[in-house]
């Protein structure tokens, strides 16, 4: 900035005056300063596409990314706990999940646990982030009474669960510890879509940390080989028991039974498998050659004979201090009587067969002749504890 010369006239005075007044005149550092502005404005417009060409990029990149094609299960497994936990659970079980779908799922949401129906098995990679948020299985309440054998189950399941039957016991007998008593009786509330190996898996897995954490409690340790003599034992007393409160009392028969080595000769061991509601016979006695047959062999089965509860195998533990080895069902069939020896035993069921006998007398007559009396009355049939009683000890 410098100050040029000029007059200037002056009316009042009728003059021209002489007077210095300011005024710009650009140098070359006005212009180089310009040009440092325009240059600082050109990088900046510069940056600013950059950042928009490097979003763009990464709008590409990620798009192409979560467009990737998953292959999964219909209905998966989440455990509980925090979402870098979930991730790394699900990268162990070959889902190939990174820190970029760790932050996708912090965006989309907090992942659902338990048992989640993804309603297909192929999608892309943002949809199974997105379901793994939003999606949770239809359930369906299946129950395994105590007592009933896995044959019945099975088929249950698959009907409930509209899955197949014939893989469902493919994969039954090749993945259980046992031919029974590999899941424990309970009411399960099992996810709509699961596969057969899933189903098992499941249901394997909920008796085992059962059966592990009973044993701890009881043991301190959990030796599944001895653990399941006590599951077998305990099978017996679930398909023995009229109730509840008799199972110590029969649990005592058979753990006095076999001390002094005994056959346990009980009906209850041959409602195996398919035979589960079958009336046992002398003649299924005779012709039945498997290890549930103790009429035949000493000892207990190889393997379970049904499904467990909880106060079957604390009885089969804890068994009531008694000298009983003997047990008949009584007249009403709500209990047992038992005895401590064959005599008695036998006096119990000549009782029983008296009683029984009683009551059929004590009904009201029928106002016919002798003749159609006769031929009404059904033939005598021999009690089956007579036909027994030969093959007892």
């Amino acid at each position: 900035m410098i100050f040029s010369s000029y007059f200037r006239y002056n009316p009042f005075i009728d003059t021209f005056s002489y007077e210095k007044s300011p005024r710009r005149i650009p140098f070359d550092k006005e212009i180089k300063n310009i040009k440092i502005i325009e240059t600082k404005i050109l990088k900046k417009i510069n940056r600013f596409f950059t950042i928009v060409e490097l979003f763009l990029i990464l709008i590409i990149v990620l798009g192409y990314y979560f467009s990737f094609e998953v292959h999964t299960k219909r209905v998966i497994f989440i455990p509980k706990g925090s979402t870098n936990y979930i991730v790394s659970y699900l990268d162990k079980n070959n889902f190939d999940l990174n820190l970029l779908d760790k932050l996708a799922l912090k965006v989309l949401g907090y992942p659902q646990s338990g048992w989640i129906d993804l309603k297909s098995t192929h999608m892309t990679k943002l949809d199974f982030l997105h379901k793994l948020t939003t999606s949770k299985a239809a359930l369906k309440k299946v129950t395994l009474t105590p007592g009933e054998t896995y044959y019945f189950f099975l088929q249950d399941l698959a009907n409930t669960l509209h899955i197949s039957q014939n893989k469902l016991f493919e994969l039954y007998s090749e993945l259980a510890y046992k031919k029974d008593g590999n899941i424990i009786a309970d009411t399960y509330h099992l996810p709509i879509g699961m596969d057969e190996k899933q189903l098992l898996d499941h249901l394997f897995s909920i008796t085992e940390k059962k059966y592990e954490r009973l044993s701890q409690r009881i043991f301190g340790e959990y030796n599944k080989k001895n653990w399941y003599k006590y599951v077998t034992i305990a099978s017996i007393i679930q398909k023995e028991s009229a109730n509840i409160q008799e199972m110590p009392l029969v649990a005592s028969v058979v753990h006095n039974r076999l001390k002094k080595n005994m056959r346990l000769q009980m009906d209850g061991s041959l409602n195996y498998g398919k035979y589960s509601h079958t009336k046992v016979t002398p003649t299924m006695i005779k012709e039945d050659t498997t290890s549930y047959n103790t009429y035949k062999y000493r000892g207990v089965p190889q393997d379970p004979v049904c499904a467990i509860e909880f106060d079957a195998i604390r009885s089969a533990i804890f068994p009531a201090k008694t000298n009983y080895l003997y047990f008949v069902k009584n007249v009403n069939g709500d209990g047992h009587k038992f005895s401590t020896n064959y005599k008695q035993h036998v006096n119990n069921i000549n009782k029983l067969k008296y009683k029984r006998k009683s009551t059929k007398t004590t009904k009201t007559p029928i106002t016919v002749s002798k003749k159609k009396i006769i031929k009404q009355l059904p033939k005598k049939k021999q009690d089956r504890s007579d036909k027994l009683r030969k093959l007892w000890d």
